[in-house]
């Protein structure tokens, strides 16, 4: 049988879950006093993913710390965002014993994100098996590859937006790996870079088709217009930071033997664990 891996992006599923119901409100408060609507809401996403990609493997990866060597690069990258809400700090370190319970091992590094640990590991696992990263942030396109897909989380539970390498190429004009330069030139201001100031992605996409590479545009600005050239010069040390800080770390230095990521859940412990926490219903997608 062909392996198949799924990468689960842990952060974007807890964030997602926490906010689908902390706008009501809606937090899950169990007898204990613990907030659990994130944990609930993860596990929901991950046993339907599971049951829809049946993967041979499951791994999780999250964040270590909210500081990263990128934050070394730009002390401002991702300066923009406020601290988890109180309601969400219980609830990271108690979705990984359920993730441990459910047999999934967790990993992460620290001074690393989660994209960069899932970066390193669909390298590793490309030449023998076959792998699907589960996320809702569109930045992990820049890891499609032959054998990687990935899975984008839509609105509800199982709606899926999945993209293979030519898929990408098709709709985009451009391959995965120009993500990144596109990245560079039109910033991501979720992660609070700016890239080229006043280059959008409409004109970042269209120079990056005519040229190639990030790198061939630079070295023919004078064949940009005037007000083209004129901001890629002022920008021209933070166009290299901001490919830096948008290129997905593919050595970050971490493994997973993939006879401890074999996904077969023990379906007493698992429910045990449900029961902990008190979710009764979870246990009918086990």
């Amino acid at each position: 049988m062909n392996k198949h891996v799924l990468l689960v992006d842990g952060m974007a599923l807890l964030f997602r879950a926490f906010y689908a119901t902390a706008m009501n409100n809606n937090f899950m408060i169990n007898s204990k006093g613990t907030p659990t609507n994130a944990i609930h809401g993860f596990i929901r996403h991950l046993l339907t993913a599971t049951n829809t990609f049946q993967p041979s493997h499951v791994i999780c990866c999250w964040d270590m710390g909210s500081h990263t060597f990128r934050n070394d690069l730009y002390s401002e990258y991702k300066a923009n965002r406020g601290a988890p809400p109180e309601e969400l700090i219980p609830q990271f370190d108690l979705v990984k014993e359920v993730t441990e319970a459910m047999d999934i091992p967790n990993v992460g590094v620290k001074g690393f994100e989660a994209d960069d640990c899932i970066g390193t590991l669909a390298l590793t696992y490309q030449r023998e098996a076959d792998v699907t990263i589960l996320t809702g942030d569109q930045d992990i396109l820049q890891l499609l590859d032959d054998g990687v897909r990935v899975a984008l989380l839509k609105k509800g539970y199982g709606n899926y937006d999945v993209y293979e390498s030519d898929r990408f190429l098709e709709e985009k004009g451009i391959t995965p790996k120009q993500m990144i330069d596109l990245k560079a030139m039109m910033g991501d201001s979720s992660d609070n870079y700016p890239g080229v100031r006043g280059v959008g992605e409409k004109t970042a996409l269209k120079l990056l088709i005519n040229h190639g590479s990030l790198d061939a545009i630079l070295d023919n600005l004078d064949t940009l217009t005037t007000a083209q050239k004129t901001k890629f010069e002022n920008d021209l040390e933070m166009i290299h930071l901001s490919r830096k800080l948008a290129e997905i770390h593919c050595q970050a230095g971490v493994t997973c033997d993939l006879n401890d990521a074999e996904f077969n859940m023990n379906r007493e412990r698992v429910i045990e664990k449900f029961n902990e926490l008190e979710f009764k219903r979870l246990g009918e997608y086990v």
